[in-house]
């Protein structure tokens, strides 16, 4: 398996404040209002529930007591709590909510990588609203998959994915051929980004087959598919030439007087 570690940006003409920032929001939730996982009750009143968003009911369900199969001990883990904000903005806040470190850990590798290659191209405004947009269509398009798999109306589903997977869809389109750097195992290997994101979504698809035919491992995959499709076919919309590092425009405007 190809995991992108890094790629070229000596192209890079602006600082991109927006990626970074949007890095730093999802740390300071999972860490300040997540509480590192463990605040169960924010996360289920936060998280976007697919049984909510098709009703547009808000949903509340009774804790339950799960034992430990290997040590015996057993644990309350809370139902569905009440969700203080309309339950359609779950749709969005889901996005920047995390199931556990390394879930938080893994996405923010991808949106550093690929995020500012957008933001670069599209400018900071136009890359925020991409990646909103592309986070709703991804929890919308993981709602759709509740009709062919009704069990999983009252999951949570949370996560940067499905926004980031419109991000990836959006490289495909625009840098197709830029070198990434991945880790092969233990060797680094550079490849193209049509062969490393290519891998991806190909990995996705397979297993959101699997999932459909009821081998489901908790991953959303109607998520990064949807959110996928949603960079593709939206990137050449946000997309309107390279952005322009204002600040040093004015310098060389300077210059030349």
């Amino acid at each position: 398996m190809l995991t992108p570690i890094g790629d070229d940006n000596s192209d890079r003409r602006i600082t991109p404040y927006i990626n970074y920032l949007l890095i730093a929001i999802n740390f300071i939730v999972f860490v300040v209002l997540q509480r590192s996982g463990s605040n169960l009750s924010f996360t289920y009143a936060f998280s976007t529930i697919p049984a909510e968003i098709i009703t547009g009911q808000d949903i509340v369900t009774a804790g339950e007591r799960i034992v430990d199969e290997f040590t015996g001990q057993e644990y309350l883990v809370p139902g569905l709590q009440p969700t203080p904000v309309p339950v359609y903005l779950t749709l969005l806040t889901g996005v920047f909510m995390h199931g556990g470190w390394g879930h938080l850990l893994g996405n923010m590798l991808y949106l550093y990588i690929f995020g500012d290659n957008l933001e670069n191209t599209m400018g900071h405004g136009r890359y925020l609203a991409f990646y909103l947009i592309c986070g709703l269509l991804a929890s919308l398009s993981h709602v759709a998959t509740v009709f062919m798999l009704p069990n999983m109306a009252l999951i949570p589903s949370l996560g940067a994915s499905g926004a980031i997977s419109g991000v990836l869809g959006g490289n495909l389109i625009l840098f197709p051929t830029r070198k990434i750097r991945a880790l092969f195992f233990v060797f680094i290997v550079t490849v193209p980004t049509l062969l490393a994101l290519g891998l991806w979504i190909l990995m996705q698809v397979v297993a959101g087959l699997g999932m459909l035919g009821g081998e489901s491992d908790g991953v959303a995959y109607g998520a990064h598919i949807g959110g996928f499709i949603a960079g593709l076919l939206l990137v050449k919309v946000f997309d309107k030439g390279p952005a322009e590092d204002y600040s040093r425009s004015a310098f060389r405007i300077q210059r030349r007087r």
